[in-house]
């Protein structure tokens, strides 16, 4: 069995340039498409808790961009803007119909960039703590300021990643719960357990460390030219619901209060005691939250 399956799910490839894994959740047939992003680092398994609540009114499946999860490198280019072009294929070419995307982290940004750039395959975005430029005068957590400042240093990245597999895969799996949850102790056994086994399935695949650093770099980078971030978001026309947790280590809950003042007619929710992936924290808030966001701009049936 899968890690998909073991959570309800089954897992499929597509042939993009090159094998592309996705995991389908199920759901009603005649009920609106709804498309997982996943963030840095992360993959389907980000999305089990929620996704299944979803798929009680909704088609739902979730895809490993590329370097991530089960969809290995095998030469492809990881960067947000290369992912961002995955994103599109997938939901052209597989799902076949305008979707709703529900993008966490790096998935948040790639999700929107590929609204501002291609809008006709995207009836609703969903922003789940996206990464975001930092808002001037905060001040970054510094386990998270560090571990980035080592990415983005060439070699000092690579060693970082070699050291951090020396430890076993549950201590992996502890360490990043550690950091993007506000309570680790809420998640269940099951998914921690489902995560390792994913750690164990991607033992030896070549260049993913190579990957994953292209992948943080590029999110860095484009944080940091705020202009054109900001600019794409004013060129979005679909409904928007932005979401973040008050406890978020990677993405300072004032980036999200910031873009929710510049955008007030995005629906902004703030999660108190939350960290950075509310739907492993508290996925029943989320789906209520989603599938009610859903109602209210006519997302919930399928485009005609």
């Amino acid at each position: 069995m899968t890690t998909a399956e073991h959570f309800g799910g089954t897992s499929h490839h597509a042939d993009l340039d090159g094998p592309v894994h996705w995991v389908d959740f199920g759901g009603p047939d005649d009920g609106p498409r709804v498309v997982l992003v996943h963030g840095l680092g992360g993959s389907h398994l980000n999305w089990v808790l929620l996704a299944p609540l979803l798929a009680r009114r909704a088609r739902v499946v979730a895809v490993d961009l590329a370097g991530h999860g089960l969809t290995h490198p095998e030469g492809r280019q990881t960067t947000v803007q290369a992912n961002a072009r995955l994103l599109g294929r997938f939901v052209e070419e597989v799902v076949g119909e305008p979707v709703v995307l529900v993008g966490n982290s790096m998935g948040g940004m790639i999700s929107l960039l590929h609204t501002a750039e291609d809008p006709g395959l995207v009836r609703g975005l969903v922003l789940v703590d996206p990464a975001l430029p930092m808002v001037l005068g905060t001040r970054p957590d510094p386990t998270m300021l560090g571990t980035f400042f080592v990415y983005s240093v060439p070699g000092l990245g690579e060693r970082f990643l070699a050291r951090s597999r020396t430890v076993t895969p549950r201590k992996q799996v502890d360490r990043l719960l550690d950091l993007v949850c506000a309570d680790p102790a809420g998640i269940p056994e099951e998914l921690k357990l489902a995560s390792e086994h994913l750690i164990g399935e991607r033992a030896g695949v070549e260049g993913l460390d190579k990957a994953f650093l292209a992948a943080a770099r590029s999110t860095v980078l484009t944080t940091s030219r705020r202009g054109a971030y900001y600019a794409a978001m004013r060129k979005i026309r679909v409904p928007v619901f932005l979401m973040s947790g008050d406890k978020d280590r990677l993405v300072n809950v004032a980036a999200a209060r910031f873009v929710a003042r510049r955008h007030p007619h995005w629906r902004y929710d703030e999660f108190a005691g939350i960290g950075h992936v509310p739907q492993m924290e508290i996925p029943e808030v989320v789906s209520e939250r989603v599938l009610e966001w859903m109602d209210a701009n006519g997302l919930s049936t399928p485009e005609s």
